[in-house]
């Protein structure tokens, strides 16, 4: 699923791309939407990140172009994040294997540390989507994307949370999945990459999350199977970007019946 934009904007020889920005007078969303894209460009996706969230406080609807800067910039923020929490979670394991207690707190502290950063940052952009993102989309393709978002963010709070908080998440992110497969179902093809992505990510969330891993492959499958169906039909750049997620959907099929066969 193509999220990158590989455009560069180049500063004039001499000046450095902060300075050639600000010295022209552009308006105050376009400025942010610009230095969002420097952001990326120079990997610093918190920055990015806070760019995409001021544009989205204008309150206009975002194209296609800006809904790929803010998908980029919360996914590499929120999933750098999730790795790390990763990694400390399973240190953290083997030092209370070990009975290193005092090791194992401070490890707990750090994991906690990253999950308060990651939550932040999950509900920072959960609620962009609930009050100006969904309210202001009018394509299909965004409110699509717009309500993946909203259940992959829901869905990485759950990953890392315990209990009544984890059981809440859940709801909300199955109930965005939901709603944005029934806007798919009617309005796009069963070839859109967006649709395409979104029955992925659904997939994905009742393998991991819900562990009900029959139904994560009759979402995936049924998803795959008709793309595949009418994947002849697409131009040439379509067939690419569609292709890349329905080799992912395969990839998720292969490993889940495997694992159930085994």
């Amino acid at each position: 699923l193509k999220l990158l934009d590989e455009g560069w904007i180049w500063a004039e020889a001499g000046e450095s791309p902060i300075t050639h920005a600000m010295s022209d007078d552009i308006p105050e969303r376009e400025k942010e939407v610009y230095l969002a894209q420097l952001a990326e460009q120079a990997e610093r996706y918190d920055e990015m990140a806070e760019h995409m969230r001021a544009a989205c406080m204008f309150g206009q609807e975002f194209n296609e172009r800006e809904r790929n800067y803010l998908a980029v910039a919360y996914k590499q923020a929120v999933g750098q994040r999730r790795a790390s929490w990763r990694i400390v979670s399973a240190v953290e394991a083997g030092e209370e294997a070990k009975g290193n207690h005092m090791t194992t707190a401070s490890a707990t502290g750090y994991r906690k540390k990253i999950e308060t950063e990651l939550k932040t940052l999950c509900q920072t952009i959960l609620s962009l989507l609930a009050d100006l993102l969904i309210p202001n989309a009018t394509s299909a393709e965004a409110k699509v994307s717009f309500f993946k978002a909203q259940g992959d963010y829901h869905r990485y709070i759950a990953e890392i949370s315990d209990d009544r908080e984890r059981t809440g998440e859940t709801k909300l992110a199955q109930k965005a999945y939901e709603e944005g497969t029934k806007i798919a179902e009617d309005a796009l093809p069963v070839t859109n990459q967006f649709r395409l992505g979104l029955a992925l990510n659904y997939a994905v969330f009742y393998y991991e999350v819900m562990q009900k891993p029959t139904d994560a492959v009759r979402i995936g499958r049924k998803a795959f199977e008709d793309a595949v169906r009418e994947i002849d039909n697409l131009g040439e750049e379509s067939v690419k970007d569609s292709a890349l997620v329905m080799q992912l959907l395969r990839d998720n099929l292969t490993l889940w019946t495997s694992e159930a066969a085994g």
